[in-house]
């Protein structure tokens, strides 16, 4: 068998040979890849020369490129295409690559080595990234636990191995759970507030499941789904929102409950072994943030205003409906609202966000004004999935950047949310190019029927063209550093600023064209839009404030908590800060947090606010500066963008911006002010 993870693909860009590759090819690239990458290190650590940058730092960043191969396509579609085949296989291999990690990490002579380059940093004639290579992997190896004792090494790899099977299991439960949970409605009338597409898109989803002549509501990741802002019918709102908030937590197979509660405590176990107080501040220490009490002062600074302007907008909510509103009421009457104070209804801007010209004429747009690249589609390269299309990316002179791949469509095998990938990513010790991947979770219409977006849907787009762009620009030497390889409390911090490009008027004006008729948006709806950037914000910044609490109130806990119901510490937490309005849930509950249980946000997901700093900040800069202009663009690639992890995030930013972040223009955004 000739296995097409075993040499590097020969198709342009490196691209991955997704129409040669199998599911039996998966397991065996695995094995082959752990027992190659071990044998790298063995080299590595036998070598009798006096450790050197150039004989255990360089070897090490070439070793496991089999590996690092497969796991980027298998993990790829695990999220976005899964099946009872990936599902068996991530259980099983989890674990494994748990230990596989471990062995690396752990080992004592590896360590010793980088150490001993550590300790002569200063001896050595290294340029910038170079050293700040040697200063990451002592610090990770530090922090993983190479300096324990070998008692204290086996718990922690007991410890990696269970979390990694637990972590798996919590989101191929939550997958499961969310199928299974999609809303069935008999009568069309049911639906009623809904478009045309959104209609077509429910009856083939159903159809899709055999349920002909039916209609299937699929959920999506957050608490809110899109349609309840739309639908009339009060009982199918109460539907869906009960619906949503049930996942993970109805008892039977796909019940999270003990999963949340295992988790955190064998968290807190480890950070323990490690020397913590907790697993918030294991993370945290590897973060701009540094502390959890960095995070809490900034989330405690805003929670308090963001309850009060919530409660304010449920007074209005309240007294447009008539009777006091529930959860799955306040996005259907904060549109009414919305529409009474400023005129402004979300909902008639679908028929001027048409798929295909918001991605070419706004998305793509945008990114050619801003840095000059341009994008072709290459209908000749084949992707994972039918839904997922191949543009080649090039640079203003012409010369290559690479492949960015997109996968709208939602699907019963794709994980909920929508996200970035990396399939390769460019650097210049192994002369690797950049193929990037984003998946979103539009539903699909029918044939024939047009793919119109939502407002938050076409956010959502160029908030994740955002990361694409982070990952296509990075210019670094070493692979540890490739694309979004940065702080997690600062990696969406490009991505929303990419989202300032969605209302700019030369943006704007380029794409949002009725589908129809062929007009443009008029400019009046646009304008009402930006009179009303603050309305709703409280609930919006609640919601939020509310999972970012939760998921830091989950990891502060002791191992010894005894912490045996998960709704109630819920409830206690929530409860703590202010945020247990009702009206206002939280925007993930425990049973269905994927960021933080299987996502890799786990104590980090204050980090989309604590990035927003840093946007909001930026924000300003462009508007000050002229706004959508090449010389903004290319100062925005080659000192932020560019530099994917070569160097501290916060130096990069000041070296862009000349200062720090200020946190008042997020206070003012938000309307916290």
């Amino acid at each position: 068998m000739v296995n097409p993870f075993f040499e590097p693909s020969t198709l342009p860009y490196g691209l991955p040979p997704f129409a040669e590759i199998r599911d039996e090819h998966y397991e065996p690239a695995f094995e082959r890849g752990m027992e190659e990458q071990l044998a790298e290190i063995a080299a590595i650590t036998a070598a009798e020369e006096e450790p050197t940058f150039e004989n255990t730092l360089v070897p090490l960043e070439r070793s496991g490129q089999t590996l690092l191969r497969v796991e980027r396509v298998f993990f790829n579609k695990a999220s976005s295409d899964s099946s009872d085949f990936t599902n068996e296989l991530e259980e099983r291999i989890a674990p494994k690559l748990a230990a596989h990690a471990d062995a690396i990490r752990l080992d004592p002579a590896l360590y010793a080595r980088i150490a001993a380059v550590h300790a002569k940093l200063d001896e050595q004639d290294l340029d910038a990234e170079s050293r700040y290579l040697v200063e990451r992997y002592h610090r990770e190896f530090t922090l993983a636990g190479a300096g324990l004792d070998d008692e204290a090494k086996q718990t922690l790899r007991e410890y990696n191995q269970r979390l990694s099977t637990l972590t798996t299991r919590f989101e191929k439960n939550l997958l499961a759970d969310t199928n299974e949970l999609a809303v069935v409605i008999d009568d069309v009338a049911q639906l009623d507030g809904l478009g045309a597409g959104e209609v077509s898109a429910a009856a083939e989803a159903a159809k899709e499941r055999g349920l002909e002549g039916k209609y299937l509501l699929t959920l999506v990741l957050p608490t809110a789904h899109p349609y309840l802002s739309q639908l009339t019918d009060r009982d199918t709102r109460a539907r869906l929102m009960a619906a949503s908030r049930s996942r993970g937590s109805r008892g039977g197979d796909y019940d999270n409950s003990e999963l949340v509660l295992e988790i955190t405590r064998l968290r807190a176990e480890r950070a323990r072994l490690l020397g913590f107080d907790s697993h918030a501040a294991y993370v945290t220490a590897d973060e701009t943030a540094r502390t959890p009490q960095a995070v809490a002062d900034m989330l405690g600074r805003l929670a308090p205003a963001a309850a009060r302007n919530a409660r304010a907008e449920q007074a209005d909510l309240d007294e447009e409906a008539g009777f006091p509103i529930e959860a799955h009421d306040w996005a259907f009457y904060s549109e009414r609202v919305r529409k009474a104070k400023y005129d402004v209804d979300t909902s008639e801007m679908r028929p001027y966000f048409e798929a295909e010209r918001v991605l070419r004429d706004g998305v793509f747009f945008s990114a050619t004004k801003l840095y000059g690249i341009t994008f072709e589609e290459r209908t000749d390269l084949v992707g994972y999935h039918p839904d997922a299309r191949v543009f080649e990316v090039r640079n203003e002179d012409g010369s290559e950047l690479g492949l960015y791949l997109l996968d709208l469509y939602t699907r019963d095998s794709k994980r909920g949310g929508a996200w970035m990938n990396e399939l390769i990513g460019q650097n210049d010790l192994l002369g690797d190019p950049v193929v990037v991947v984003n998946n979103l979770n539009v539903p699909k219409p029918a044939a024939g029927s047009p793919t119109l977006l939502t407002y938050d849907e076409v956010t959502t787009l160029f908030h994740e063209f955002g990361h694409a762009l982070h990952g296509l620009f990075a210019r670094v030497r070493y692979p540890k550093f490739t694309g979004t390889s940065v702080y997690r409390d600062f990696v969406e911090f490009p991505s929303q600023v990419n989202e300032m490009w969605m209302l700019w008027p030369e943006v704007l004006e380029n794409y949002a064209v009725h589908h129809e008729t062929g007009e443009r948006m008029p400019q009046e709806i646009v304008d009402r839009l930006h009179a009303s950037e603050q309305f709703n914000e409280g609930f919006a910044t609640s919601e939020y404030l509310a999972a970012a609490l939760l998921d830091q109130a989950w990891h502060a806990i002791a191992p010894d908590a005894g912490i045996t119901d998960v709704a109630a510490f819920e409830a206690e937490a929530l409860a703590s800060v202010g945020l247990d309005n009702p009206a206002v849930p939280t925007r993930y509950s425990s049973t269905y947090f994927a960021h933080t249980f299987s996502g890799g946000y786990d104590a980090g997901y204050y980090s989309y606010i604590w990035s927003e700093v840093l946007d909001a900040d930026t924000v300003e800069w462009f508007k000050e500066n002229g706004g959508l202009t090449r010389a903004n663009g290319d100062r925005f690639r080659e000192r932020l963008l560019g530099v994917g992890g070569r160097k501290d995030p916060l130096e990069a930013y000041r070296d862009f911006r000349g200062r720090d972040a200020r946190i008042e223009p997020l206070l003012k955004r938000r309307g916290l002010d």
